[in-house]
């Protein structure tokens, strides 16, 4: 099967677009203390054509704002960056001039750079003469995979825990990145879309094998009571969400099997059995793998029987 894509643009522009002044707040607080957050308005995707390469590309992100004790607009373009590119600068420079030329505003361009490997990434475009220097445009930068996370776990901004993904910790570190991101998001106390928005852009890039799963449960009974109760919960919720998309999926897959069952026998009454019968067994494959990936984690027999439905007697079977 091939490895699905991930969308990488989108992710960052919905994390950053729902949490906008957290994240200025986080990286650039100069920033943040001269907008007024009370005007943000997000604009329409812009779509530029590079003639000379052949390519179109979509500006990122566009928020419409003012600088506080000032008339007029301004906008700042967040641009996200997910591999190497020379030119980079240059995009930046060219996004700029458009930008400015339809919306003749003051722009604040700002690059996020999430790719795996760490870099010197410029900051500016440069271009002179010994006599003359015609451009020094220059942008605002964060560049992830130097961002020492430990630094970021005191900081209650929903950011900064989504990003704990993308930052320079080591393979080592993974159980203890993903502790501490359930710890933030247990004190961040968020509504429920905005705590799976960050939990799913977390996932994304940094998920645990299950013995990892399993030490880093291990890890999370240790701590404080308290603490221990609220992350474990935080855990079980998000493991149980997956039992039922399982279930959902073997459902489905019960009910094509089912149906390309009745297909073949020809019949209306053989293709409604057939259907049924696809749909019980989808189910019931559904839980019982769900129940070996549980079993495999450390979860006990009730739990298990409680959480999937399934027999006392049928998980027993399958532990054994």
């Amino acid at each position: 099967m091939a490895k699905q894509r991930i969308d990488h643009d989108r992710l960052f522009k919905e994390l950053l677009s729902t949490f906008f002044e957290d994240f200025l707040l986080l990286f650039f607080p100069d920033v943040y203390e001269h907008i007024d957050v009370h005007h943000l308005s997000f604009l329409s995707e812009e779509l530029f054509t590079d003639v000379t390469a052949g390519e179109k590309h979509r500006v990122d992100l566009l928020v419409e704002t003012k600088v506080k004790g000032e008339d007029g607009l301004v906008i700042v373009h967040v641009e996200h960056q997910s591999y190497k590119q020379r030119t980079f600068p240059e995009r930046m420079f060219l996004y700029f001039s458009r930008l400015f030329q339809k919306h003749r505003r003051r722009i604040l361009p700002i690059a996020i750079f999430s790719y795996d490997e760490r870099h010197d990434e410029p900051s500016s475009l440069m271009i002179q003469f010994p006599f003359l220097t015609v451009l020094d445009f220059r942008f605002l930068t964060v560049e992830l995979r130097k961002l020492p996370w430990r630094e970021y776990i005191r900081r209650d901004n929903p950011v900064a825990a989504a990003l704990l993904s993308k930052m320079g910790y080591n393979e080592s570190e993974k159980v203890e990145v993903k502790k501490e991101f359930l710890r933030m998001l247990v004190r961040l106390e968020l509504d429920e879309a905005k705590q799976r928005l960050l939990f799913g852009f977390f996932e994304t890039y940094l998920r645990l094998s299950e013995a990892e799963e399993i030490q880093l449960r291990n890890e999370v009974s240790q701590m404080e009571t308290k603490e221990a109760k609220q992350v474990m919960e935080l855990i079980i919720s998000y493991e149980q969400r997956g039992i039922e998309k399982g279930i959902q999926q073997g459902v489905k897959q019960g009910i094509e099997q089912g149906l390309k069952q009745g297909i073949k026998q020809g019949m209306k009454q053989g293709m409604k059995q057939g259907i049924e019968q696809g749909r019980q067994k989808g189910i019931e494959e559904g839980k019982i793998d769900i129940a070996k990936k549980m079993l495999a984690k450390g979860y006990d027999v009730d739990t298990i029987h409680e959480l999937t439905g399934l027999p006392v007697e049928k998980i027993e079977r399958v532990k054994g």
